[in-house]
């Protein structure tokens, strides 16, 4: 048989995603230093495992309501209002999803319709682009630039908006920029959107608490002119260490939140009721632990900038999330090359910037949820390889 025949143009469209393609070939190497994967080194804080266990113990073991139970929905929209100000009820406004990516991918499955066009803010996340695909929807890239510190201009959005736009899809703090918007810079995304009221914004916030810059997080959802239209993505795995809970959320109007939810309903069924009880202890009870593992980041953040000066790399100051976004540009290779070289050579894996669309091309990511001594380790490699590969420039 010929399966290619048989299987979807549009899967068949979406490749696969680089970033495991370099964590899939480190693993199969020895000894070698992963700064490639989005996962925290730390575990999981005590209270909020304790918490999952104690509703085994309690027999909450079955499935739960669709949308998630009402506890974990409220726990999870008081936690929005104490930290972003804004208010959503927690019996049409709140979904409970397993992992922010599935919100994702339900936003995009609700609303959009084939041909409509959805703009995507790069370098991004990789799912975003096949989020709208697998929709049959048309992604529209709006590029971000290092000297513009990889935030989202306002003239670049109206200059991309079209009759046909329906959605945009942004994430700040960034995966793999580490960029931030602050609430001044979205002042100006906010005028354009005014400007085109019928355009559906789905802001991805999973990196919100690791801000070292704002000691709360800056939303389009603090603006309460746009709440009828914006749809947050967020969820635990990145802030509170719980990548393998596979919980997340999204909060919204009820007439958007709606339409995920029956899609939710027949493809998931529901989150995992143990992991929504973890939630409730990490929502309510977290911020300290947070505070604790934010701080050690930041520590491994400037680490990581020095040792990006060691190297002769230039790299904007990331203030979010867990990566850096150095340049490689002038070195004499791509993205994809420096990062082979660097895997098979030095025994560090990082991903090609440009895994998160063409504007990324000339850049790499490193992910610092590491370990001090690796992190340490890698940045000396880094230095003997910069140093490797213009040696190779001079004399070819």
């Amino acid at each position: 048989m010929n399966y290619d025949d048989k299987l979807s143009e549009v899967v068949k469209a979406v490749p696969p995603s680089a970033i495991r393609k370099f964590f899939d070939l480190a693993s199969e190497m020895k000894e070698v230093i992963s700064l490639s994967i989005g996962e925290p080194d730390f575990v999981t804080p005590w209270s909020i495992r304790e918490a999952g266990i104690n509703s085994l113990i309690d027999g909450y073991t079955h499935y739960s309501p669709n949308a998630g139970y009402q506890k974990s929905k409220a726990a999870i929209t008081d936690y929005v209002k104490r930290r972003y100000g804004a208010s959503y009820d927690p019996s049409g406004e709140c979904l409970i999803t397993v992992g922010g990516s599935e919100g994702l991918d339900l936003a995009a499955r609700a609303l959009i319709n084939p041909g409509d066009e959805v703009i995507i803010v790069e370098p991004c996340f990789v799912a975003y682009k096949a989020a709208v695909m697998f929709a049959h929807g048309v992604p529209v890239v709006v590029s971000t630039r290092q000297e513009d510190d990889f935030k989202l201009l306002p003239e670049d959005l109206e200059n991309a908006i079209t009759d046909k736009t329906k959605m945009i899809i942004m994430g700040f703090p960034s995966n793999p920029t580490g960029a931030v918007m602050t609430m001044e810079d979205l002042k100006g995304i906010r005028d354009v959107l005014q400007r085109h009221p019928d355009i559906i914004v789905v802001s991805d916030e999973l990196y919100c608490e690791l801000n070292y810059i704002d000691d709360k997080p800056s939303s389009l959802i603090k603006f309460e002119e746009l709440r009828d239209r914006v749809i947050m993505i967020n969820g635990f795995s990145k802030s509170y260490a719980m990548t393998g809970f596979r919980i997340g959320y999204a909060v919204g109007p009820r007439e958007l939140i709606a339409p995920m939810t029956k899609i939710h309903q027949y493809c998931i069924m529901s989150a995992p009721s143990t992991s929504q009880f973890a939630v409730i202890e990490a929502a309510n009870n977290g911020d300290d632990q947070i505070k604790l593992m934010r701080d050690e980041y930041n520590h491994r953040r400037r680490v990581v900038l020095n040792g990006f000066k060691e190297a002769g790399l230039t790299c904007f100051t990331p203030y979010g999330a867990f990566y850096a976004f150095p340049s490689i540009k002038g070195l004499g290779v791509n993205s994809e090359q420096f990062c082979e070289r660097f895997l098979m050579e030095k025994s560090v894996a990082i991903v090609p910037g440009n895994a998160f669309g063409v504007s990324g091309e000339g850049h790499v990511r490193i992910s610092y949820a590491a370990s001090m001594d690796d992190i340490k380790k890698a940045m000396e490699r880094l230095a003997e390889f910069t140093e490797q590969l213009r040696k190779e420039k001079a004399n070819a």
